[in-house]
């Protein structure tokens, strides 16, 4: 068979960008933080960010098709090695904070599908709080996964890619299950709509001001993430010049329109008020509070017995832990290992410590892992005997991977102005084609990605009341460290390579 036969259709290519994409755990936390509010950002980060952000990593991805540094080659050939290098270790310790908050969150899950609710408020271990037990169990999960994926074992990702399957048809439950209850209660949502008001003002008193309303779209361009590995997908694709741009646009469309559907669902089987307003609550365990919910309301609306309801809000729970357990487990044993190669392996070897960049028999870079394992141990340490009640402790954790994980666009997409007037480079995929649409793209993802990064970060010291300067901190507080951690390290190459040079 050729190539040419093999490459992605039109229809194949929004498939793939869509299960890249679409998180179902996304819309539960939009709906607890925003109720039916959440609906016009995530269509208004689909139009500013996603197609804009999409479109411009496919022609990096189509410009440096041959290149195996990944993100640390876009950079570095189109501003420059220091730049790049900062850029992608931001890219990396993304992940690390997202091992920190995954870490404690996995435990939620793996709870809820034991006992068919979340106990992990009810932890307490050796005289600790629930959040100092929780922090100790995360250590531990750390250094056991990081223990098996350096044997090896990465083989256990493959096995627990079906809770990947699983999460995915959980929106075919979610869906189901939703028209079913709305048919039989007549039409009528648990979390009534009063007009545009109720696609203007959050339920949420936490979510009452401009400030925290604003700090939310970096919820929404999160939804989105994912993109990266889009880039790579321009050459595989049959009449890239014109499937790409049309691919990405209608993928934004289905995937902001799944959003939204998600949201208004939620709204079927799940009264805001009386089912999140708790302190039970949280943007760890929401997921699995709605899942219960809508089992429960499932239950009722079928006529079933109170507590044959309640038994079967208990089973959707426990089916979308053990899912979501899976997934989680399947998604640590790779990204344990994989930036942690990508970034010893893509950026140039002078710049690490010998040690870190040797691979063991398994091929598998053994003392960087546990470097990486101790770095992530120290911080869910501090974070989790930093003396916050759990809500609270999740919820920064949350805070800190949304951040983390969405600075790394800025550097890509700042980028982009040198990387379109290198001539040395292939531009024969090219979307922007003058220079006014390269600025107009990047001026525009730039300023949204970080409006919506300092608005979050800056939201929790400004709250009338509540005020919270420790959130601020710790959002803030990682990058700097890590970009300064970066800057060191390069300069300490640079210093080297130069004296390695004059001898």
């Amino acid at each position: 068979m050729s190539k040419e036969t093999k490459k992605l259709t039109l229809i194949g290519l929004i498939l793939m960008i869509f299960t890249s994409v679409f998180g179902f755990a996304n819309a539960p936390v939009a709906f607890y933080r925003m109720g039916y509010a959440a609906i016009p950002w995530y269509i208004f980060a689909a139009l500013a960010f996603f197609i804009p952000y999409a479109l411009m990593m496919a022609e990096y991805g189509a410009a440096f098709k041959h290149e195996k540094g990944g993100i640390y080659s876009w950079m570095e050939q189109s501003v420059g090695p220091l730049y790049a290098f900062i850029g992608t270790f931001m890219w990396f310790t993304s992940y690390i904070i997202w091992m920190v908050g995954i870490s404690s969150k996995v435990w939620i899950p793996f709870t809820t599908l034991i006992f068919g609710a979340d106990k992990t408020q009810d932890f307490a271990f050796f005289g600790l709080n629930a959040t100092q037990s929780l922090g100790i169990l995360a250590m531990l999960w750390m250094v056991l996964v990081t223990f098996f994926a350096s044997k090896g074992m990465n083989q256990i990702a493959k096995i627990t890619s079906i809770g990947g399957i699983a999460v995915t048809a959980l929106n075919v439950v979610l869906l189901v299950a939703s028209v079913v209850i709305w048919g039989l209660n007549h039409g009528e949502m648990a979390e009534p709509i009063h007009g545009v008001q109720s696609f203007i003002q959050s339920p949420n008193a936490e979510f009452g001001n401009a400030f925290s309303i604003l700090g939310f779209v970096i919820f929404a361009i999160f939804a989105y993430g994912g993109l990266e590995a889009v880039g790579g997908l321009v050459d595989e694709t049959e009449n890239a010049e014109k499937n790409f741009p049309k691919g990405i646009i209608v993928s934004a469309l289905i995937i902001s329109v799944g959003y939204a559907l998600s949201l208004l669902l939620w709204g079927v089987s799940t009264n805001w008020e009386s089912v999140l307003s708790g302190d039970k609550v949280n943007l760890g365990n929401i997921t699995y509070v709605l899942m219960d919910n809508l089992g429960l309301e499932l239950g009722k609306a079928l006529g079933m017995s109170a507590g044959g309801a309640a038994s079967l809000g208990m089973w959707f729970a426990r089916i979308t832990g053990l899912s979501m357990f899976l997934a989680y487990t399947g998604a640590f044993f790779t990204l344990i290992y994989s930036p942690l190669k990508t970034i010893i392996q893509g950026t140039p070897k002078g710049i690490w410590p010998e040690k870190l960049t040797k691979l063991n028999e398994n091929g598998m870079p053994q003392v960087a892992m546990w470097v990486q394992a101790g770095m992530v141990v120290v911080i869910i340490a501090l974070v989790s005997f930093g003396g916050k009640g759990a809500q609270e402790f999740y919820n920064v954790l949350t805070l800190m991977t949304n951040v983390a994980m969405t600075l790394p666009y800025l550097f890509l997409a700042a980028a982009f102005p040198a990387f379109k007037k290198k001539d040395n480079l292939d531009h024969s995929f090219e979307i922007f084609k003058t220079e006014k649409s390269t600025k107009l793209v990047t001026g525009v993802v730039v300023f949204v990605v970080g409006f919506a990064n300092v608005f979050t970060i800056i939201e929790p010291m400004l709250r009338a009341q509540n005020a919270n300067v420790s959130e601020t901190i710790w959002m803030l507080g990682g990058p700097i460290i890590f970009s300064l951690i970066a800057y060191t390290l390069y300069k300490r190459y640079e210093k080297r390579s130069s004296q390695a040079e004059t001898k």
